[in-house]
C-alpha cells in the first residue's frame, strides 16, 4: 500500500491535526500529484460536523514546507499547462480558506514558496522563534513569481509596500521580523508549537486588522497614492533588473490588478503570468542553476573517497581574506578556528572583522547577544603556533610569495604533528609548486575564496598532481559547510575563474584605449546582466593586482587574449591602485560626491585619450563576452573544469555571470554554437587572433552539438 503524505488525526477535545510527511524525503515540498490526497482530506474534514477547528504541521523535524517542487515545471509543455498548475494549487488553498471552522499553521523550519502560500490560506499562523524558522516567497529568484495566491493574500495581509518588498526581492524572513510584518499571529518557543496552534484554534478564526504606518496610509488607501506606490516600484525594478529579467514587471502587474480589481481578477492574472513567465529562456537559466547547485551539495564523496571529521581549524594570516575565512568557519561551519599572523594588529584586526559583521546581524535582530557571544568564542588568535596541535585542516591566506608560502607547509607539517591538511588561498601560484618541498603532499590542497568571503559563494578546490582524493572530499565537505559552492579545477594557471576573467577585462581595457568613456563601457556590460562594470571591477580587485595576474597568465598558457595592455603601467607609476588607495578610474573618498559614481577624468590624460562614445553598446557588450565565452570552452576542454555545468556554476558564483543567462555554456547553447563562432571570426577579422574561435567550439559547430 502507497504511504500517504497527508495524515489527518482527531483529538478527543475536537481539534484535528493535519500532518504533512512526504515518504523518503528531508523536506516536504508540494507536488501536483498530491491534489487528489489534499482534496480527499478536505472532503473528510467538511463531512465531519464535530470537528472544531484544524491545525496543519509538518512532521519533519525541522521543516515545515520548503516550497513547491519545481520538478514539476519542466514537465510542462506550454504555459497553458503552467498556468493550469497555477490555477490547482489555487483552488485547493481556496477550499482551506474557504473551511468554516478556524485553520492554523503550526510553522517550524523553512516555510518557503507553495509552503508559505498554503500558510496564507490557512486563517491564521504560529511560528517558532527557532534560528531554522523562515518565511518567504523566493519565486522571484527563479524567474518566476508566486502562483498559488500569493501575489494576493500577502498585499491584503501586510499592506501593498511591505509585500511588494518580500515579492520582488525574495528574501527570507525570521519569526521575529514576521511577526512584526503581521505575517503570522504568535510567536513561541519550538517546544510548545502545537500547544500555542491549538490555543488559536481554540479562540476562534483570527481577526486581522491591516496596520498600515502613515506612508502607508498615504499610499495604499487611494487610487492616486497606489498610482505612486506602482509607479516608483516600477523605477526601482528597471533600475534593478535593467529590463533583463521579466518576473518582477509581472508580480508588480499582478499585485497592481488584485489590489484595483479585486481578489478574483488578481488571482487570474497571477495564474497566466506564472504560466508565461515559466515558458520564458530566463526563467529555464535561472532553475538550471538551482537544480546544478541541488545537485552538487549532494555530492559528498570525490573519486569513491569520503572526507573525514575536521574538528579544529587553524587559519594563516590576519588579513582581509584570513578574517573572512575565519568568519565563515566560526559562524557557518560552526567549527573553532585559531588565527596565527605574524602581529597582534593582524589578529586584532580579523577578530574585529568578525565582530562588526556579528555586531551588524545583532543591530538588525537576525541575531541575539548571546549568539554573537557564541560565535566569537569559537575564534581565538596567536602570535606563534600554540594550539595549532589540534587542528585537522589550515588554510593558508599570506602574501603570494611562493617562498613563503613553502616556510607556511614545513611549518604546519611541523606544528600539526603531520596529519592536518594545508589548504593555500592563493589566486595565482601553482598548487603543485606550494606542495614541491612538502613531506606529505598529499595533504596540500588549493582553496581559493572570492573576496569579500563572507559574501561570495564560489570557492574553487585545486588539488595538484598528487593531492589525495580524501584531502580533496574533506575540503569540499569543509567549504560546504561554510556556506560555499565548491568546484574542483585543475592546477593550472589563474585556475578557472580567473582564467576567464582575464581575457574579458583585457578586452574592457582595449576598448577604453579606443576611446570609449569609462561610464559608457562599464554601462554597457551593466546592461548586460553583469553585476558591476568591468572598470568597476578593476578599481575594487586593485589595478595592482590585475597586473601582476596578467604575466602569469600569458606565460604560462601562452597567447594574445592573456596581454595586458602596455598603457596600463602608466597607472601603476601613478601609484593608482583603484579603490583601497582612493587613486583609480573613479573619485574616491572626499573627491567623490554623494550618490552617482563619477570617474576621475584625470585618468583621460595619463592615458592620453579624449574619450568620445562611438561604438554601440551591444557590440562593446558582445566584444567583452565573447572573449570570456570562448576562453571557458578552451578550459573545458583543457580539463581545467570537470564539465559544463561547474564551468556555469564557477561564473555565475564568482565573477556574477548574468544568472538569467544560465552561465557561460548554457548561454552558447541557446545562441547557438556555429551562431557564435560567426560572431568571433567576424571579430578575428577585425582585431586579430586574440578572437580565434578555440577547436573545441569549431569542432562543436560542424557536428551541430551543444555542452547540454
Amino acid at each position: 500500500m502507497e504511504q500517504k503524505s497527508f495524515t489527518l488525526e482527531i483529538r478527543k477535545d475536537g481539534i484535528g491535526l493535519l500532518t504533512m510527511d512526504v515518504p523518503g524525503e528531508t523536506m516536504n515540498t508540494l507536488k501536483a500529484a498530491f491534489v487528489d490526497e489534499v482534496r480527499a482530506v478536505l472532503a473528510q474534514i467538511r463531512d465531519n460536523k464535530d470537528l472544531i477547528g484544524l491545525v496543519i504541521r509538518s512532521g519533519k523535524k525541522d521543516s515545515f514546507i520548503a516550497g513547491a517542487d519545481i520538478g514539476m515545471l519542466a514537465a510542462c509543455q506550454s504555459a497553458a499547462d503552467a498556468e493550469k498548475l497555477a490555477r490547482d494549487g489555487q483552488t485547493l488553498f481556496a477550499e482551506i480558506e474557504a473551511l468554516p471552522i478556524p485553520v492554523i499553521a503550526a510553522i517550524h523550519g523553512p516555510c518557503l514558496g507553495g509552503g508559505l502560500e498554503l500558510a496564507l490560506a490557512c486563517h491564521g499562523r504560529v511560528a517558532t522563534d527557532h534560528g531554522k524558522t523562515v518565511l518567504g516567497l523566493p519565486e522571484v529568484q527563479l524567474g518566476l513569481l508566486p502562483g498559488s495566491g500569493g501575489t494576493q493574500r500577502l498585499p491584503r495581509l501586510i499592506g501593498v509596500a511591505k509585500a511588494l518588498d518580500l515579492i520582488l526581492t525574495g528574501k527570507q524572513v525570521r519569526g521575529k521580523q514576521a511577526k512584526k510584518l503581521g505575517l503570522i499571529d504568535d510567536l513561541v518557543p519550538p517546544s510548545i508549537l502545537l500547544e500555542a496552534a491549538i490555543k488559536l484554534v481554540k479562540q476562534g478564526k483570527p481577526k486581522h486588522e491591516l496596520k498600515r504606518d502613515l506612508q502607508g496610509k498615504l499610499l495604499e488607501t487611494n487610487k492616486l497614492g497606489r498610482k505612486v506606490l506602482f509607479d516608483q516600484a516600477r523605477k526601482g525594478v528597471k533600475a534593478k533588473t535593467r529590463g533583463n529579467y521579466p518576473a518582477p514587471e509581472r508580480i508588480l502587474e499582478v499585485i497592481r490588478i488584485g489590489v484595483e480589481e479585486g481578489m478574483q481578477a488578481g488571482l487570474a492574472a497571477e495564474a497566466r503570468h506564472f504560466g508565461e513567465l515559466v515558458m520564458t529562456p530566463e526563467s529555464a537559466a535561472l532553475r538550471s542553476i538551482f537544480f546544478a547547485t541541488t545537485e552538487m551539495k549532494k555530492e559528498v564523496s570525490y573519486q569513491g573517497a569520503e572526507p573525514r571529521k575536521v574538528g579544529h581549524v587553524g587559519v594563516l594570516g590576519g588579513g582581509l581574506m584570513g578574517g573572512g575565512i575565519a568568519y565563515v568557519t566560526a559562524t557557518k561551519a560552526g567549527l573553532p578556528a585559531r588565527i596565527k599572523d605574524v602581529s597582534q594588529a593582524g589578529i586584532s584586526n580579523a577578530l574585529r572583522y568578525s565582530y562588526e559583521l556579528l555586531a551588524k546581524k545583532l543591530k538588525r535582530r537576525h541575531i541575539l547577544r548571546s549568539e554573537l557571544e557564541k560565535q566569537m568564542s569559537m575564534l581565538s588568535g596567536t602570535l606563534d603556533y600554540s594550539g595549532f596541535h589540534r587542528v585537522d585542516l589550515v588554510v593558508e591566506a599570506v602574501f603570494e610569495d611562493l617562498s613563503l608560502k613553502q616556510k607556511m607547509v614545513a611549518d604546519v607539517e611541523r606544528e600539526a604533528q603531520g596529519h592536518a591538511i594545508f589548504a593555500s588561498n592563493t589566486s595565482s601560484l601553482p598548487i603543485g609548486q606550494i606542495a614541491a618541498q612538502a613531506a606529505r603532499p598529499e595533504l596540500v590542497v588549493g582553496l581559493h575564496y572570492f573576496s569579500p568571503v563572507d559574501k561570495m559563494p564560489l570557492a574553487e578546490i585545486i588539488p595538484h598532481a598528487g593531492t589525495s582524493a580524501e584531502t580533496v572530499a574533506t575540503t569540499l565537505a569543509f567549504a560546504r559547510a561554510q556556506g560555499k559552492t565548491p568546484i574542483v579545477v585543475k592546477d593550472e594557471a589563474g585556475f578557472y575563474v580567473n582564467r576567464i576573467l582575464a581575457p574579458y577585462m583585457n578586452e574592457a581595457a582595449r576598448i577604453l584605449l579606443e576611446g570609449e568613456p569609462i561610464e559608457v563601457l562599464d554601462g554597457a556590460l551593466l546592461d548586460a546582466g553583469f553585476p558591476v562594470g568591468p572598470i568597476t571591477l578593476l578599481d575594487e580587485v586593485g589595478i595592482d593586482v590585475g597586473a601582476k595576474i596578467s604575466p602569469i597568465l600569458e606565460k604560462e598558457l601562452g597567447g594574445e587574449r592573456f596581454l595586458a595592455p602596455a598603457a596600463f603601467d602608466k597607472l601603476l607609476q601613478a601609484d593608482r591602485k583603484g579603490r583601497k588607495n582612493g587613486k583609480g578610474f573613479y573619485l574616491y573618498g572626499k573627491a567623490a560626491k554623494k550618490g552617482k559614481k563619477q570617474v576621475d577624468e584625470s585618468v583621460y590624460d595619463l592615458l592620453g585619450l579624449k574619450p568620445v562614445a562611438k561604438l554601440p553598446k551591444a557590440e562593446i557588450a558582445e566584444r567583452c563576452m565573447l572573449m570570456m565565452l570562448n576562453e571557458a570552452a578552451i578550459a573545458l576542454d583543457a580539463g581545467v573544469i570537470a564539465s559544463a555545468r561547474d564551468g556555469d556554476i564557477g561564473a555565475i558564483f564568482g565573477i556574477g555571470f548574468p544568472p538569467f543567462l544560465g552561465g557561460p555554456f548554457r548561454y552558447m547553447d541557446r545562441v547557438g554554437i556555429a551562431h557564435l563562432v560567426g560572431r568571433l571570426e567576424h571579430y578575428q577579422k577585425r582585431y586579430g587572433d586574440r578572437f580565434a574561435p578555440s577547436e573545441r567550439l569549431k569542432a562543436m559547430a560542424a557536428e551541430g552539438l551543444s555542452f547540454y
